[in-house]
């Protein structure tokens, strides 16, 4: 119970700080008339991130290259609403967890390693993002965008497929519960490549973190619940070098998507209870693979 007031507390404080940043605009009514739209872009692309754990950055990046943003300003305005729809979306995943604790001693199983999970992950992916923010040569695969694009979009592709035939060829398999040495070894090099993705394209390491838990045999819920919290940490560490060096964020934009992507993310939950174990790894394995195609540089 307290879990849930203290995540309707937060709610209801961002709409605030919504309602006051709106008004203090010089012009918000011919704002409103102007950007209003972008508030149904970011439900959505929060539904579909919070729901899969794998990002926005896949909606609005395409989006907002059609409307002629640079590359510069598409990536730094998508770390922007993400911080709003994923930290979103974490808070309701946290508050479903402690919901959980308390009164699922069945399901709370699964989701025991989530704490570490978090601790391991999140120093990583930060690193990865700052990193190739600051100095892009430092991986040299990550330093052509256009060679980035491809392999990631192949190798979405390839690991949706794995997760297809692993939901389909698979009968309840045994669920994994327990973090090995390997595992934990694996979670800080992914968070890390992951992270360098997401400086680059808004998305990857939610993408990359669920696919391992999942294809481990853990807790479908449980993978998408802790990608969406990396998701959440990895932005806001990414959007400060927006703020402080490039200076891309399109402030109009943010402001409305910002908006409906935390509306989103609380929703997504919802979508993702909706499903059985087995319908909810196809469906993730099927915005995986859409991810993968949309990616690819064509």
């Amino acid at each position: 119970m307290y879990s849930m007031l203290s995540a309707t507390r937060i709610r209801m404080f961002l709409l605030l700080f919504w309602i006051g940043i709106f008004s203090y605009q010089a012009e918000p009514w011919l704002l409103l008339q102007e950007y209003a739209g972008f508030t149904l872009l970011g439900i959505l692309g929060a539904v579909l991130a919070n729901a899969t754990g794998a990002g926005g950055g896949v909606v609005f990046v395409p989006f907002f290259n059609q409307l002629d943003f640079n590359v510069a300003a598409s990536v730094a305005t998508s770390f922007a609403i993400q911080c709003c729809g994923m930290t979103a979306g974490a808070i309701t995943w946290w508050a479903y967890y402690r919901k959980m604790h308390l009164t699922d001693h069945s399901e709370k199983n699964y989701w025991q390693s989530l704490s570490r999970v978090i601790c391991l992950t999140v120093p990583a992916s930060i690193i990865g993002v700052w990193m190739v923010q600051l100095q892009p040569q430092f991986f040299v695969s990550f330093s052509d965008p256009q060679s980035l694009h491809a392999g990631f979009g192949i190798f979405s592709i390839l690991l949706s497929i794995a997760i297809f035939c692993s939901a389909l060829l698979l009968n309840k398999p045994q669920l994994s519960v327990h973090l090995t040495h390997a595992d934990c070894a694996a979670l800080v090099l992914i968070a890390w490549v992951g992270g360098g993705i997401t400086a680059w394209l808004s998305i990857g390491v939610g993408e990359l973190l669920a696919v391992y838990l999942i294809i481990r045999g853990f807790n479908v819920t449980f993978a998408i619940a802790a990608a969406v919290m990396l998701s959440a940490f990895t932005v806001w560490g990414g959007v400060i070098f927006h703020l402080w060096v490039t200076h891309a964020i399109y402030w109009p934009v943010v402001l409305f998507a910002g908006a409906g992507a935390i509306i989103g993310g609380i929703l997504a939950k919802q979508l993702v209870l909706f499903f059985s174990p087995k319908n909810l790894k196809l469906f993730f394995a099927g915005w995986v693979f859409i991810l993968g195609v949309v990616t690819l540089p064509f």
